[in-house]
C-alpha cells in the first residue's frame, strides 16, 4: 500500500471537509467501526496530529460523519417525495407523501448500508445536544422532521385523525426502521430482492392504516 504524502496546501476548512469525506468513504464500506482517525488522516494526506486541529477525538469526527450520513438519509427521502406520483385529492397526496418517506428510508438502508448504520449508531446523549443543524437534507429538515411533516400533512388533508397524531412518528419510525434492520443485519438478509418490495409495500400500508 502506498503511503499518502502529507499535504500543506489546505486552506482553512478544507482539511476538515477532507477528513469528513474520508470518514464517509470509510463508513460507506465498513460502518461506524471503520472510522479510524489514523486512516482518515492517511486518506486526507496529512499527518495524524493535523486531525486534532479540527477534531479533538475520534468521537468528534464520528459525530460529524454521522451528521453527514443522516443528511444523506434525508436527501434520499426528499428524492422519493419529489418523485411521488401527483394525486388530485389532498388526502391521497398526503398518503403518498408518507409512503415516499418510508420508501426512501428503506431504499437508503439497502443501498447505503454502511452509512445507514453509521447514521443511527450514537450514544443517547448525542441526539438532543446539537444547537446547529444536524443531519438535515437539502430542504433543511432531518429524517425525523420529514416524517413528522408527512404526518402533519395527513392530518391537514383529513387522512389522519388528529387524535392519532401525537407521537405517531415514533410508531411509524419504529416499524420501518425495524424492518430495515431485519433486512440489512437480521434474519431477512438473504431475502431475494423480488420479495422485499412487496413486503415493504405491505409494511407501509400497515403503518398508514394502523396510525
Amino acid at each position: 500500500m502506498t503511503k499518502a504524502k502529507p499535504r500543506s496546501t489546505y486552506r482553512h476548512g478544507d482539511l476538515r471537509r477532507a477528513m469528513i469525506d474520508a470518514g464517509i468513504a470509510l463508513a460507506r464500506d465498513g460502518g461506524p467501526d471503520a472510522i479510524v482517525l489514523r486512516e482518515v488522516t492517511r486518506r486526507a494526506g496529512v499527518v495524524p496530529n493535523a486531525a486534532y486541529r479540527h477534531f479533538g477525538s475520534r468521537q468528534e469526527l464520528l459525530t460529524a460523519v454521522r451528521s453527514a450520513a443522516l443528511s444523506a438519509v434525508a436527501q434520499a427521502m426528499e428524492e422519493e417525495l419529489a418523485a411521488r406520483p401527483k394525486k388530485r385529492k389532498r388526502a391521497d397526496a398526503a398518503k403518498a407523501g408518507l409512503r415516499a418517506v418510508g420508501v426512501g428510508y428503506l431504499r437508503f438502508a439497502q443501498t447505503e448500508t454502511g452509512l445507514f448504520r453509521t447514521a443511527f449508531t450514537a450514544p443517547p446523549t448525542e441526539w438532543g445536544e446539537h444547537e446547529a443543524l444536524y443531519g438535515v437534507g437539502p430542504g433543511g429538515l432531518d429524517p425525523f422532521q420529514l416524517l413528522s411533516r408527512a404526518l402533519d400533512e395527513m392530518v391537514d388533508a383529513g387522512a389522519l385523525d388528529p387524535s392519532s397524531r401525537p407521537e405517531a412518528e415514533y410508531l411509524a419510525w419504529s416499524a420501518v426502521h425495524g424492518f430495515a434492520l431485519l433486512l440489512i443485519e437480521g434474519p431477512l438478509q438473504g431475502l431475494p430482492g423480488k420479495a422485499i418490495e412487496p413486503l415493504a409495500e405491505r409494511l407501509l400500508t400497515m403503518v398508514e392504516n394502523g396510525l
